[in-house]
């Protein structure tokens, strides 16, 4: 046994990670496949099979974001008080697997409805333990690398699941049995990701008995709480991915085309993340973070005037990489700049940010119905102030601790 685990350390040594980051990653994969191969026909299932508009697709959409946040804080803190990663992980995908059985038999808004934000509730509970576990197991060098290997592998479920999806549905058709079948078998995926952390042994964080979770926002690091103003606006322009395949349909995509697209999204989250997170352990994470608003300005921007079809190809891509950035590397930069109570600071970022995409999503919803540019062009302006605050702050706060 003691050989076999030294082989076990060896093996994952060559990829310049501690084992439990792998392990991770697998979980996630796992989830991934299941959820990503919902996700990528839910808008579309919604609005074209079961009968919803797009403002009732952006409400639904905001509720859902809300739901994926909403008791982030609540885990982080826990995890951080008691020193318990992996429990508090197990239970939240727990949650999500358990509700995609719902999902089966929904047919509704409604019954739609609530299913999303069901299962976006487990998705809040397990973020922050898990992440603050990733967190305590990389060193500070090559956390970046660290995170964005996990989220590749977490990706590449979700490059997995479209394309599962999408074959589904070209050999059954696109009627209310196929997306039943794929359901049902995204939720047998999800129950078998829940089996595999349950052998993962959990590594414990540093507990924190005394904490008060109404006052550990006093104890978290100024760097921190400098950097929720920026993260707080860019979230005003972070309205649900569903608006892009929407926009991808309506530019001429087919649903099942529509599903691919989705894929790509994923593959080129897969192909960046691990190289944005080396880089940006190599020249500093504020300059990633930077990054990621420029290149959702520059995506926002680009909707705006999209008309053919390979130019909603290459802003997929865009987006795959701004999307790793903003999955990876804004944790990374948070484990750095607040080493005590990681848990605690990536669950009240996760929180606070979630609030907000409540009224983005709702928002965009309603410039759609407007003018589908004017949603695009919100997102634009927005992330352009976004990252204006970001650099003004980063002179005189995130330099010398981050970098």
């Amino acid at each position: 046994m003691e050989n076999l685990q030294k082989e076990e350390g060896n093996r994952f040594s060559k990829l310049k990670v501690h084992p439990d980051v792998v392990k991770l990653g697998f979980v996630s994969f796992l989830t991934d496949v299941s959820s990503e191969a919902i996700f990528s026909v839910f808008s579309v299932f919604l609005t074209v099979v079961v009968g919803a508009t797009a403002a009732v697709l952006g409400v639904i959409e905001g509720l859902a974001d809300f739901s994926a946040s909403s008791l982030d804080y609540l885990s982080g803190w826990l995890s951080d008080k008691t020193g318990k990663r992996k429990p508090l992980a197990l239970l939240g995908y727990s949650f999500s697997a358990l509700s995609k059985f719902f999902l089966i038999i929904a047919s509704t808004v409604a019954s739609l409805a609530v299913f999303r934000v069901v299962e976006r509730l487990g998705k809040s509970f397990r973020g922050p333990a898990r992440d603050a576990w990733l967190a305590d197991v990389a060193s500070q060098g090559n956390r970046g690398y660290s995170f964005g290997v996990h989220k590749a592998m977490d990706k590449a479920g979700a490059v997995l699941g479209p394309i599962l999806a999408f074959f589904l549905l070209k050999s059954l058709g696109q009627n209310m049995r196929a997306f039943q079948l794929l359901f049902t078998y995204a939720a047998i995926v999800a129950v078998l990701a829940v089996a595999v952390l349950a052998l993962v042994k959990g590594k414990p964080g540093a507990p924190h008995a005394r904490d008060n979770p109404f006052k550990s926002w006093k104890l978290l690091a100024p760097g921190f709480r400098f950097y929720m103003l920026p993260a707080l606006i860019f979230s005003l322009a972070y309205f649900s991915f569903s608006f892009l395949l929407l926009k991808a349909y309506d530019v001429g995509f087919s649903i099942a085309d529509v599903v691919l697209l989705y894929a790509l999204f994923n593959l080129a989250f897969v192909v960046f993340s691990a190289p944005l997170g080396a880089l940006g352990d190599k020249i500093g994470r504020t300059r990633i973070i930077m990054l990621e608003y420029v290149l959702y300005a520059l995506m926002s921007a680009g909707f705006v005037f999209a008309t053919a079809q390979w130019e909603v190809i290459i802003l997929f891509i865009v987006f795959g990489v701004f999307y790793s950035i903003d999955e990876a590397q804004s944790k990374a930069f948070i484990a750095d700049i607040e080493p005590e109570r990681r848990g605690s600071a990536i669950g009240l970022y996760n929180f606070l940010t979630g609030l907000v995409y409540v009224p983005a999503s709702v928002v965009a919803g309603f410039l759609w119905i407007q003018n589908p540019s004017y949603a695009f062009i919100f997102a634009f302006v927005i992330a352009v102030l976004a990252l204006l605050t970001f650099f003004s702050f980063r002179k005189k706060f995130y330099v010398k601790i981050a970098q």
